[in-house]
């Protein structure tokens, strides 16, 4: 097909050095139908040509149109005494090109970003790591319809949770006595907790804390009204 495409081409660029030599009108309207009949049929082959061709399901320069975010928050992992590890789970995204997934790494943070799957830019932040990890060996790699993400551990040992909020929820929760901090009160021991957690927390944590916070401020509100 790319040889008639070729050969209309030069067909079209003849006809028009003519069409300029031309002096009369007959000939000049008869030479521009012929140009204008020429470049439709240019045109379609050249529609059939690019719809014959096979088209990735994505690259770069898809990330570069509109796209949504969105945040990722569910992933699976396990480790061994010297690595953790994450498994995100992406439709296609081993369809993308390499540098399309990238994952900045610092001794207790991880930002993965996937740009560009099907219209969609995804992302998974955690600011706070259980424990501290060796930047330089940990690494993001792209299999079939999954990112593997490996933390490498900066000492060996195992973790009991993959971010330090979690482990402090989880050590609030199971501890058999409340501290009731400096004042001896136990509600702002546990505000100083939740404030500590919010600020510590991802994105995801952020959220779920400010709306329980506001929805418990609009239940005070409305007890505040009842009683007036």
């Amino acid at each position: 097909m790319s040889t008639k495409i070729d050969e209309l081409k030069l067909d079209i660029e003849e006809l028009n050095n003519l069409l300029q030599q031309a002096s009369r009108q007959g000939p000049k309207n008869v030479l521009s139908l012929e140009v204008r009949r020429l470049q439709t049929k240019l045109a379609k082959l050249i529609e059939e040509s690019q719809a014959s061709q096979p088209k990735p399901v994505n690259t770069l320069s898809d990330a570069s149109q509109k796209c949504y975010e969105v945040k990722l928050n569910n992933y699976g992992w396990d480790q061994t005494d010297s690595m953790i590890k994450l498994y995100i789970t992406l439709q296609d995204v081993h369809q993308l090109p390499k540098e399309a997934v990238t994952c900045n790494f610092t001794e207790k943070s991880l930002d993965l970003r996937v740009l560009g799957l099907n219209n969609k830019n995804y992302s998974l932040t955690i600011n706070n790591l259980c424990e501290d990890i060796n930047v330089n060996n940990s690494t993001v790699k792209i299999k079939t319809d999954m990112l593997i993400v490996s933390l490498a551990k900066k000492v060996t040992k195992r973790w009991s949770h993959v971010t330090g909020v979690e482990k402090r929820i989880k050590e609030s929760k199971t501890s058999p006595i409340v501290d009731k901090g400096e004042d001896g009160d136990p509600f702002n021991s546990l505000m100083n907790l939740i404030k500590s957690i919010y600020q510590e927390g991802d994105d995801e944590t952020k959220k779920v804390i400010a709306k329980a916070w506001v929805e418990s401020q609009e239940k005070d509100a409305a007890k505040r009204s009842e009683l007036q």
